[in-house]
């Protein structure tokens, strides 16, 4: 007899529908799965034999195949274990042949019957919901990710046994569990503006940074501040819009971070350390390539502390998904693309040595050595790079954050009613070619902001990265026009850092 139950794979970030087939037949016994399993799907023998004996269900001593459909994608993960013990169920007579109709079913199985959280629920729930699935089976544990899918039902199994009474109509559907046994986080360290003394200007352009969605690259001596600075970004940010959090937690739970309790509100803030490599930055990897911290930061930010320690073949990978806001995952085998819509914030020293010009002890080789490991394409992406020097003792501290976040709230809800019927949302993400239309200027600021940017030998896209810093500080000040003023802020915003 043959069965067929509908589940779903990850590829890459998103879920796509597989049909389970199962055929049981006679013959000696045998168990073969076909249609391009990964290594623990062809390992799903020995678990879904053990779980069905733990639960008191037969496993059947006949020839078993089991085709996962389309044969041309490859199946990852052990996510399809639930589905193959039920269609083995429904092939061996054990369950009715229409119990399953309208149905999917996702979840691995343990040896003891017990039905464990798959990776990437989200995806794969909202995948079956888009191919006219009316119901789906997950784990218990998976319940809060697989409720945000609005469009199905969403039913939960705690094991093998009680799952199969549930399908019989011999037992209730459990509740999902709302207990979760995930501590809350320990804010050991609260974070706020005030906390940083000094810094008007890096305070400036980090407001700046928060309310467009701007790259901002911070260079000074050690001890400046840079890094307490940058750290305190997520505090002045605006919460996630309803579409946006779906987004960063269906990214989350594709990369088994999903938090336990359920929708991502805050802005991701990811903070990779230096010796991080190009997989891990920009995404990739074999087998299956997975997103990397720039897809985890999207939405968010990418903190990039010491950036010059950075291997030169990972930071000039940014360069091109810092333009396009997406990356392209391209192998013999498949190609992915990978959203990466994030703000980055970088911090360096001057030189080797991190002293000021008249105490530095680096030799000009030296310097010239690092100035090198920042290549100039990649400098010219940051949209404000400002040099900062070690406060005084006696620095007076600076706005709060909560008053500071009531500033970019105020320029990033002038921004959502500006581009409202655009697909962008911040000053940062306006392409080159729609600025003219979306950022005007008047004649005479126009033909200001041309001159400025000539005798500053801005290259194009700095002169555009010029505008729309300057259409954020408008809208920082609540203004609907930018004005000359605007765009000198602008320009002092954006400094030569390696002179």
């Amino acid at each position: 007899m043959i069965a067929s139950v509908r589940s779903a794979t990850l590829l890459g970030i998103d879920g796509q529908v597989v049909s389970v087939e199962v055929h049981v037949s006679n013959g000696l016994p045998a168990y073969n799965v076909v249609g391009l399993p990964d290594a623990a799907g062809r390992e799903s023998r020995e678990r879904v034999r053990a779980a069905l004996l733990s639960t008191g269900l037969e496993f059947p001593m006949r020839r078993i195949t089991v085709n996962l459909a389309p044969a041309t994608v490859r199946k990852t993960g052990s996510g399809l274990e639930l589905a193959i013990a039920l269609a083995l169920l429904v092939a061996d007579g054990k369950l009715p042949d229409v119990v399953l109709d309208g149905t999917g079913v996702i979840g691995e199985l343990g040896l003891d019957g017990r039905v464990r959280p798959a990776v990437g629920v989200l995806a794969l729930v909202d995948a079956l919901a888009k191919h006219g699935v009316e119901r789906v089976v997950i784990p218990d544990a998976n319940a809060i990710e697989g409720l945000l899918v609005p469009r199905v039902e969403v039913l939960v199994a705690r094991n093998l046994g009680e799952l199969h009474e549930c399908l019989k109509g011999e037992a209730p559907w459990p509740e999902p569990s709302s207990v979760t046994h995930e501590e809350s986080p320990v804010d050991d360290e609260p974070l706020d503006l005030a906390d940083v003394r000094g810094l008007p200007n890096a305070r400036h352009a980090l407001v700046t940074a928060a309310a467009g969605g701007h790259h901002l690259l911070i260079a000074g001596p050690p001890g400046a501040g840079k890094t307490m600075l940058a750290r305190r970004l997520p505090t002045i940010l605006p919460p996630l819009e309803t579409d946006e959090a779906l987004e960063v937690t269906r990214i989350h739970s594709a990369t088994g971070l999903a938090p336990a309790r359920g929708l991502i509100t805050q802005r991701p803030f990811r903070a990779p350390h230096h010796t991080a490599s190009s997989a891990a930055i920009v995404g990739g990897g074999s087998p299956r390539p997975r997103p990397g911290e720039i897809t985890l930061a999207n939405r968010g930010v990418l903190f990039l502390d010491e950036i010059a320690e950075f291997h030169p073949s990972v930071l000039e990978a940014l360069r091109q998904p810092l333009e396009e806001r997406v990356v392209r995952i391209s192998r013999a085998a498949i190609a992915l693309t990978f959203p990466a819509d994030f703000t980055l914030i970088a911090c360096c020293n001057p030189c080797p040595c991190g002293r000021d010009v008249t105490n530095c002890r680096c030799t000009d080789l030296q310097r010239t050595r690092y100035k090198r490991r920042l290549s100039a394409p990649l400098l010219d992406r940051f949209d404000l790079r400002v040099p900062v020097s070690a406060p005084g003792a006696h620095a007076p501290p600076g706005e709060p954050s909560v008053a500071v976040a009531e500033r970019v709230a105020v320029a990033v809800a002038r921004q959502r009613a500006r581009y409202r019927d655009w697909p962008w949302r911040r000053n940062g993400n306006v392409p080159g070619g729609a600025l003219q239309a979306l950022v005007t200027l008047a004649p005479d600021v126009e033909a200001g902001w041309r001159d400025a940017c000539e005798r500053d030998q801005c290259t194009g896209r700095g002169a555009a990265r010029v505008r729309r810093v300057a259409r954020t500080l408008a809208d920082i000040d609540d203004r609907s026009d930018v004005t000359e003023d605007d765009i000198a802020c602008a320009l002092e915003l954006r400094q030569d850092l390696f002179e």
